[in-house]
């Protein structure tokens, strides 16, 4: 089975499909639709959407990621991920702008996957995922201080910008409700202690519950969703937004912002979940379901949706092993929608708060970033301590940006200072015996050895190599180089124009693949003449020697 065939995971499992399966897949699917439900609640209110919304991504991203996706168990629905990026796009461009951003991605998606791009995702380096999700965690903990601490701001404030929101924070903290302090405070502490008293049903099922009651028989001032919110248990309906020139460029970035962003969260929770099924997902019909459930989320009213790592996890951890599962989720949040949804306005909004708390908290990875600003060297440290405070101070597009920019620029000076040219120093064997593990060399002939990949962050050891006035030949050896650019070409035949000019024959020792191509394509190995190119250091100097004693070179 290959991981990159463009074919749907559900169609190849259901060859050897069972009752025994299709039980627990429902039972995990049930169980996931649990977790699901305050989830998707709480990540549509931290993106500046209705609740319903969240549920709606749930069931059409999530039906349609499982029906066509390239893993076994991947959930699919509104991450936290995305929420300050949608916060910033409503607030931007509202939901018009949203629903043309997330089909934008959409359409980008599916193109990744049909240009077979999914294993592109390797080259985005570890350090910018660490640091722009825990970049992402910290916005999202930002952004619930108002609810878990029950402030009021004046009417006018703006609080779009993650600095916005820690400035409203501080100016409004004397408003603090301690009820709803109190509230969070119990919700907090659930979600921390109930882990350990069950794992089967979710934690931040029983604080919604116990929040609920508290409010409503306490009759305490703290807000809820219905305080300020209007919900809806109607099923989603089609809606096409209004598309012409402007709007689209209007919202092209968000879109491409959403769609990366997409592909790197659904990729990197395929890859977690198959560490633990022991499987392989196709990484390029994963993509395409990606794309195809965010344009049918934007369609049916939903935002943009990604593979959730949590929720993946608990399908496998309760037995789901096949798409079946993820399809189950979605029918139970149907039901959910349609029966459950209108007690949903009894939320107390500390308590939403708390569970985006936990959310923050376990997406931070805060041990892998400390461990590696402990152990990863300095270039690495840099470029994930930055990701991490652009993506808090500005936003994600700045962080990927900037940080794939430096990252790419640190990766090449420190292969820069990996390539080395050492000269080897002529000697005679009767007065050196020391040297005897060393080539002895004739006269005239100076060897050059070459190690590392030459390209144009090196180009300058070549143009700096000198010759002195009795040299007649130079071997360049090149055994340990195993790739050769256009600029190292370029200073190639510059140094070659020099030794001409000195009277001086060029001789290569050992050339690789790679570097005899480019240099066959160029003309070079013309220009220089094939036998100059040795296939090893002692053909190379006996041919030197022999370049020596004619009687042209005399």
């Amino acid at each position: 089975m290959h991981k990159d065939k463009i074919k749907p995971m559900l169609f190849s499992t259901m060859k050897h499909y069972s009752g025994k399966q299709l039980a627990t897949d429902v039972i995990s699917g049930i169980i996931v639709a649990i977790i699901a439900l305050p989830l998707s609640i709480a990540l549509a209110l931290a993106s500046g959407v209705r609740p319903e919304e969240g549920l709606y991504t749930a069931i059409v991203a999530g039906f349609i990621i499982s029906f066509l996706g390239g893993s076994r168990v991947q959930i699919a629905g509104p991450t936290a991920a995305f929420a300050t990026i949608v916060a910033e796009i409503v607030a931007r461009s509202g939901m018009e702008g949203l629903m043309l951003a997330t089909i934008i991605a959409g359409i980008l998606l599916i193109l990744m996957g049909l240009f077979r791009l999914g294993g592109l995702i390797k080259f985005i380096p570890y350090t910018i995922t660490t640091g722009f999700t825990a970049g992402i965690a910290v916005t999202i903990l930002i952004g619930q201080l108002k609810d878990f601490f029950g402030l009021s701001y004046p009417e006018g404030t703006v609080t779009i910008e993650t600095m916005d929101k820690i400035k409203a924070v501080a100016v409004n903290f004397g408003t603090l409700n301690p009820y709803a302090l109190l509230i969070g405070a119990i919700s907090l502490a659930i979600l921390i202690v109930w882990p350990k008293i069950s794992e089967k049903i979710p934690g931040s099922l029983i604080a919604v519950i116990v929040g609920i009651l508290i409010v409503k028989f306490s009759g305490m001032p703290v807000n809820t969703i219905g305080d300020l919110y209007t919900i809806s248990n109607k099923l989603p309906t089609f809606h096409m937004p209004v598309i012409s020139m402007a709007s689209v460029r209007a919202v092209a970035s968000d879109g491409f912002t959403i769609a990366i962003l997409a592909a790197i969260e659904s990729l990197l929770s395929c890859v977690v979940a198959d560490s633990m099924i022991n499987s392989h997902h196709r990484s390029n019909m994963e993509l395409i379901a990606q794309g195809c459930g965010n344009i049918g989320s934007a369609l049916f009213g939903g935002i943009p949706a990604t593979g959730a790592i949590a929720r993946t996890a608990a399908n496998i951890k309760n037995g789901g092993r096949t798409p079946v599962a993820g399809i189950v989720h979605s029918i139970v949040l149907v039901l959910v929608l349609v029966i459950l949804m209108p007690y949903a306005a009894l939320i107390p909004m500390p308590t939403i708060a708390a569970i985006l708390f936990i959310v923050a908290y376990n997406m931070c990875q805060w041990r892998t970033f400390v461990h590696l600003c402990k152990t990863a060297p300095k270039s690495d440290i840099i470029v994930l301590v930055t990701t991490f405070i652009l993506t808090v101070a500005f936003d994600l597009v700045i962080a990927i940006e900037v940080g794939m920019a430096l990252a790419l620029i640190l990766f090449m000076k420190r292969m820069s200072e990996e390539t080395h040219i050492k000269g080897w120093k002529s000697y005679d064997p009767e007065e050196d015996p020391d040297g005897m593990n060393l080539k002895p060399l004739p006269k005239h002939v100076r060897v050059y050895e070459i190690s590392g990949p030459m390209f144009f962050g090196a180009t300058e050891q070549i143009a700096a190599i000198d010759f002195s006035v009795n040299t007649r030949v130079i071997i360049m050896r090149m055994r340990g180089v195993p790739a050769v650019d256009a600029s190292a070409m370029h200073t190639l035949e510059e140094f070659h124009k020099r030794c001409e000019k000195a009277g001086i024959t060029l001789v290569f020792s050992h050339v690789n693949e790679q570097p005899m191509h480019t240099m066959q394509k160029s003309g070079f190995v013309d220009t220089i003449g094939k036998d100059n190119f040795r296939p090893h250091i002692d053909d190379a100097i006996a041919w030197a020697g022999k370049i020596v004693e004619s009687p042209q070179a005399k």
